[in-house]
């Protein structure tokens, strides 16, 4: 009695465990990273980027952040940036990599930027 039951308990944990290890393709693996978490706590925060002043360093004043996109490889980051026009009206949106922007304490900072120079770069524009 004992072998049938243990028989039909394998069978029954065969037949529940077979269809869910099959429907699920290829085992995936993830490597984790260790993160410095004190270092990662002190950076900039995107809903706190969002909108914020871009200055070359001059401290003029050549762009706000209108977005912070990641790449299609999910690696680097891309800035979006609003340059010229006044309070939203006539301004352009240009692109750049994330990691040409420099802070300075509680500035943004695009060395070397003018507004000129950002509003001869080509416009973008967000795919629907």
């Amino acid at each position: 009695m004992r072998i049938l039951l243990a028989t039909a308990a394998i069978a029954a944990a065969t037949a529940f465990t077979v269809p869910v290890v099959l429907g699920q393709g290829t085992p995936q693996t993830i490597q984790l990273v260790k993160v410095d978490i004190v270092k990662v706590s002190t950076g900039y925060r995107a809903s706190k980027v969002l909108g914020a002043s871009v200055v070359n360093e001059a401290g003029d004043t050549v762009g706000k952040i209108d977005e912070i996109i990641v790449g299609p490889d999910g690696k680097a980051p891309f800035v979006v940036l609003s340059v010229g026009g006044f309070l939203g009206v006539g301004d352009k949106l240009v692109v750049l990599p994330y990691e040409q922007m420099r802070t300075d304490g509680k500035k943004i900072m695009l060395p070397g930027a003018t507004k000129d120079s950002l509003k001869a770069l080509p416009e973008f524009k967000y795919a629907s």
